[in-house]
């Protein structure tokens, strides 16, 4: 834990304009993806601990859409990108521009699914891509897997797979919207950032801000 316990306020915030950029460039490929104007922003990036990610999503048995990945290269680590249910039917009905449609009632149709995978791919891909640029650090997302579960079930499978040392991660708010729909809602999911120990004095000391001791 002692790299989440040297992160600073202003650790924090080099954190969030790492995320504004990576929802730029998110924006800018959903928009292309769609053929529409979609805006993305990073209201807060925090640090929590396991039990708060699943209190966020609505405790460990709220069923939520999720992709999980691994960033490899030069500063490992996992990150999860999670919506709650009522959010992901948001999503792939902007996605496919069609009905909204509820993965609880065990409707997992090939094209729902692939707009979700889609829209984790997209926006995970441009989170990591921003990351790298900014730091200089070759890291590279492995294929992102999707997942349908309980909230405590997809997060213990992630942590246990890779034997995590740590019980916090960082978390990014992320808001979608389209300025052109004054009708249409916000899209509000989250990014858990979870970097391997050594991966903080990396990423930190490569963006200017590094930790002490």
């Amino acid at each position: 834990m002692a790299g989440y316990t040297q992160l600073t306020a202003f650790h924090l915030d080099v954190l969030r304009e790492v995320g504004n950029i990576g929802a730029g460039h998110a924006a800018t490929a959903l928009s292309e993806h769609l053929g529409k104007t979609v805006d993305m922003k990073v209201p807060s990036v925090n640090i929590v601990s396991l039990q708060e990610m699943t209190e966020l999503l609505g405790g460990t048995e709220t069923v939520v859409a999720s992709v999980y990945l691994r960033m490899q290269g030069e500063a490992p680590g996992t990150m999860f990108f999670m919506l709650p249910l009522g959010q992901s039917k948001k999503l792939v009905s902007r996605m496919i521009a069609g009905e909204p449609y509820d993965p609880a009632e065990g409707v997992y149709s090939e094209v729902t699914l692939s707009a979700l995978q889609e829209a984790g791919n997209i926006l995970s891909g441009s989170y990591l891509s921003a990351l790298s640029d900014l730091t200089g650090l070759n890291i590279q997302p492995s294929v992102p897997a999707l997942s349908i579960d309980m909230a405590g079930a997809i997060l213990g499978y992630g942590l246990i797979e890779i034997s995590r040392s740590s019980d916090y991660a960082i978390i990014i708010n992320t808001s979608l919207t389209e300025p052109e729909n004054l009708h249409s809602d916000s899209i509000h999911g989250y990014f858990f950032l979870l970097p391997d120990p050594d991966s903080f004095e990396k990423i930190f000391g490569a963006l200017g801000v590094p930790l002490h001791e």
